[in-house]
């Protein structure tokens, strides 16, 4: 029978298909022909494994009607990591190629594009798709010799990294390997691959003098993973601030680091040769970054952006307000949900994106209104409004904790003082919250207690009464939407998580409040870093 069916990966966004290269090579008007829904690049794909074939295993079955489907047909499949599994499907469905029959490919999937030569070359999204084919019960994977040791981050997955299409060959049919030239490794570049590590490396909250409200507030933001604003003067250490997060953050678990890492492995950024992904990513794109680069998208292939990347991590979106208008707007999918949708056309893909948000913005364009008086600032009162407009409503109330950022005197790191916590410090209580919140949502399926949905927090996990009705009493009196209620009780249970205390009260829910709130008339208790701490 000159039939033949070899297995390989579709990718729609982070999660993969199997899907069934199936080629039937019989008598007929010679011709090639491909079905089952291929983008551009898969169509030349014909090209490709045709002359692959000619110069590398020989001869292309010239006098036959060879069809290609790949089913399912009615998915969508893009990229040019089917040519290896077509190739192959046509050499054991070609009756001049003995010795490579079809049985020999069962439990095998086939990733890799090829080259006129028949040598293989390195694919993007090689992680998740052999994650995707571990859960279909497939055991055995070729990949391009240099992503060898990416696939090879999936448990219980045997890799054969290989260099030529003649070697697949010879594998299946167990003979002999030929020898092949080395494989170029993936062509991330090192400015696509640098994700702020090195320069963030050495950096400590113990570098910052004073700010005791605002290192509480980024406390109780990490160890819940609450969306954060910034709000201060130019100058006055926002951005430090920002940085020096992802070192109070613990490090990735095992399966958090395959997630983070299979996303950069789709976006084509993992170096080759690079092991699972440990540190919570930074990213911290430019004001004048487009949709596409933060949120994902581009043409052709959708690719995962910056709020996706720093999944598990930190996103850092400075000067907020000077943001694209749609790139503000679309911040409203991953501050509420942890993930993006992206369509183009007929492509549609979604993303986790449940990172750490933090915000800065100055309180009005030139940046320096401050105090009651307004400092030195140079803006009109119509400026500042124009300003503060920029950030709508919906995105106002997404984000949980607000923090006015103010000048500070005198460095007590030179001798005004004890000196601040560091890093290391405020990590352990971290880590230590973090604990708390997976033993009680063990048996569910979210980490912190930013993601818990509000109707299932007030049902199963409900504040003490005398912190319900504090909460209840802002609600009524207008200060508080309904979707700030629920941020209020998350909070609320973060800050008690980060205290140790079983069940939030008065108090937690007092801080939750003035933490949420964003006008200034609150102020956190001296005491609060202190009772974190004990």
């Amino acid at each position: 029978m000159a039939f033949a069916t070899a297995r390989t990966l579709a990718l729609r966004g982070a999660d993969g298909h199997v899907i069934d290269v199936q080629v039937d090579a019989s008598p007929g008007v010679p011709a090639t022909t491909l079905v089952g829904r291929g983008d551009k690049s898969l169509s030349e794909a014909r090209d490709r494994v045709r002359m692959a074939i000619n110069n590398d295993c020989g001869p292309w079955p010239a006098s036959k009607r060879v069809t290609i489907l790949l089913s399912p047909a009615d998915l969508p499949k893009a990229g040019t990591h089917y040519d290896l599994a077509i190739a192959i499907a046509v050499l054991a469905a070609d009756k001049a190629h003995q010795e490579l029959t079809a049985d020999l490919l069962d439990g095998w999937a086939f990733i890799g594009e090829l080259s006129v030569s028949g040598g293989l070359r390195p694919v993007p999204g090689v992680l998740p798709m052999v994650i995707a084919a571990a859960a279909h019960g497939i055991d055995r994977v070729f990949v391009p010799e240099p992503q060898a040791a990416e696939a090879g981050l999936v448990p219980g997955m045997t890799v054969f990294g290989v260099r030529s299409l003649a070697q697949v060959s010879a594998v299946l049919r167990g003979v002999e390997v030929p020898e092949a030239p080395p494989v170029v490794g993936p062509s991330a570049s090192p400015l696509a691959t640098w994700r702020g590590e090195d320069r963030l490396d050495g950096v400590d909250l113990r570098d910052l003098d004073g700010l005791e409200d605002v290192r509480y507030a980024v406390e109780i933001a990490a160890a819940g993973g609450h969306p954060l604003m910034l709000i201060g003067p130019r100058g006055t250490g926002k951005t430090s601030i920002a940085e020096r997060i992802p070192s109070i953050l613990p490090d990735l678990t095992v399966e958090q680091s395959l997630e983070v890492t299979a996303l950069h492995s789709v976006a084509g950024t993992l170096p080759s040769g690079a092991a699972l992904l440990r540190r919570p990513p930074w990213f911290a794109p430019h004001h004048s970054a487009s949709a596409a680069s933060v949120l994902g998208g581009g043409t052709g292939r959708v690719r995962p952006g910056q709020v996706s990347l720093a999944h598990h991590g930190v996103l850092f979106l400075d000067e907020f307000p000077h943001f694209r208008a749609d790139v503000i707007e679309a911040m409203r999918q991953p501050l509420e949900s942890g993930e993006v949708t992206i369509a183009r056309g007929e492509e549609s893909a979604t993303y986790p994106a449940r990172s750490l948000v933090v915000l800065a913005a100055n309180p009005c364009q030139c940046g320096k209104f401050h105090g009651l008086s307004g400092g030195d600032c140079e803006c009109s009162e119509v400026q500042r409004a124009h300003y503060r407009r920029k950030l709508s409503g919906p995105i106002v109330d997404r984000v949980d904790i607000w923090m006015e950022v103010r000048p500070q005197g005198p460095r007590r790191g030179r001798g005004f003082g004890p000196p601040s916590e560091s890093s290391a410090d405020v990590r352990a209580r971290v880590e230590d919250a973090r604990l708390r919140q997976a033993q009680r949502y063990r048996d569910c399926p979210w980490q912190l207690n930013a993601s818990v949905p509000g109707a299932v927090l007030a049902e199963r996990w409900p504040l003490a009464p005398e912190g319900q009705r504090m909460v209840d009493a802002e609600l009524a009196a207008g200060r508080l939407s309904r979707r700030g209620l629920t941020r209020v009780q998350r909070l609320a249970w973060t800050v008690a998580d980060s205290s140790g205390v079983a069940r939030p009260g008065e108090r937690e829910a007092d801080l939750a409040l003035t933490l949420r709130c964003s006008d200034a008339t609150r102020s956190l208790p001296a005491d609060t870093t202190a009772a974190a701490a004990s």
